[in-house]
Parts: C-alpha cells; structure tokens; sequence
C-alpha cells in the first residue's frame, strides 16, 4: 500500500497501527492526522527507534495489505477473502455463504431476550 492510502484514510489505520507498534495511543494518532513525517517521529519515540531506523519499520509495514475497511471493491474483498483461505479448514471454501451457522435474527423464544 502506499502512504497516501493511509493518509485518506487515517484513523481506519489505528488498529493496523497499534497491531504494530502496541504503545501507539489513539490521542496521538488523532495528533498526527496522517502527517508522515510526524508519524515517523512518533513511531521513533515510542519505539525508542532512530528516525531511520522508525522509516524502514514504517516502510516495511506498507508492504502489508491494506485493511479491508479501507477498500469497499468487489476486487479487493475478492483478493482479501482469497488471502483468508490459509486459516479455512481444509475441504471448505472461503467463498461459501455461511448460512449454514444459522441467522443472527433467529432467536430462541425464551421470553428472556430483548429484541
């Protein structure tokens, strides 16, 4: 992925960004705003990196694929569900509706639940 996708969509990253580096705060992040150059100095800091050193981190982490909340295309949910078939059971497919786990709307009447 390249810079500018995080950029647009900034704070999509946040997640992304705390998988990675676990001391990054959202307070922060809602600092940087997507400004690269503060960000490589965040990440420095809470890393206790060099500058460059925080850049080659940054740079190989855009390697990775963007979030799927990032992207809404057919063709990006297609690649990303793709991706995904390495954590399915053998012999099942990634592609296939999960209907079978039954309807999230169907609930037991128990007289206990709200609806």
């Amino acid at each position: 992925m390249k810079w500018a996708h995080v950029q647009q969509n900034w704070t999509a990253f946040y997640e992304a960004i705390k998988e990675k580096w676990d001391n990054a705060d959202d307070a922060d992040l809602d600092e940087i705003d997507g400004d690269q150059r503060a960000f490589v100095a965040y990440i420095a800091e809470v890393s206790g990196l060099e500058p460059s050193e925080a850049r080659e981190e940054i740079r190989e982490w855009l390697t990775g694929e963007i979030p799927s909340d990032v992207v809404m295309d057919p063709i990006h949910d297609n690649h990303s569900i793709a991706l995904s078939s390495k954590y399915v059971g053998e012999g099942e497919d990634e592609y296939a509706d999960d209907a079978r786990f039954g309807d999230d709307d169907d609930y037991p009447d128990d007289g206990d639940r709200n609806r």
